[in-house]
């Protein structure tokens, strides 16, 4: 009994965009890519500077400084996360994920300083998160990518 045997289809839609021909189909559209490549940084950076306002303010009232302080902070983010995106592609995997560990352990160790504990505790948590996030990452991107380091999915 003969078996169909399995074909590649390509669509003219994946080769335009640079993807893969044989990648899953993308349902939203360039603009909405566009749109969410700067809405995440800008939201997530406003959340944090929130965050870090509420933290240096220590139950007390808001004041004209505190805000100031939490826009900077978010400003702040929104920047070092463009920076590291842009420099993290053009990583190899290993390069990429220390890099967005750093960034996060790096973000996180702020927070907590923020809160008045010893600094050892800080350095100590923020290099626990940032080996969590590196470990994370180079997995993600080594199970994600082949020998040449051309990303699969």
């Amino acid at each position: 009994m003969a078996h169909a045997v399995p074909t590649r289809k390509t669509s003219a839609g994946a080769e335009r965009r640079g993807r893969a021909p044989d990648a899953l189909p993308d349902v939203f559209g360039e603009r909405t890519h566009l749109v969410a490549k700067w809405a995440v940084p800008v939201l997530t950076g406003l959340l944090y500077g929130y965050w870090a306002a509420s933290i240096s303010r220590r139950g007390g009232p808001v004041t004209g400084w505190n805000l100031l302080f939490g826009f900077m902070t978010a400003l702040a983010f929104v920047v070092l996360y463009a920076v590291v995106r842009a420099v993290a592609q053009r990583l190899p995997r290993e390069g990429h994920a220390v890099l967005w560990g750093a960034f996060t352990g790096s973000a996180v160790g702020f927070l907590y300083s923020r809160s008045g504990v010893a600094m050892f505790t800080c350095v100590l948590v923020s290099l626990l998160v940032a080996a969590a996030v590196t470990g994370a990452n180079f997995y993600r991107h080594y199970t994600c990518e082949d020998a040449e380091g051309h990303r699969v999915l």
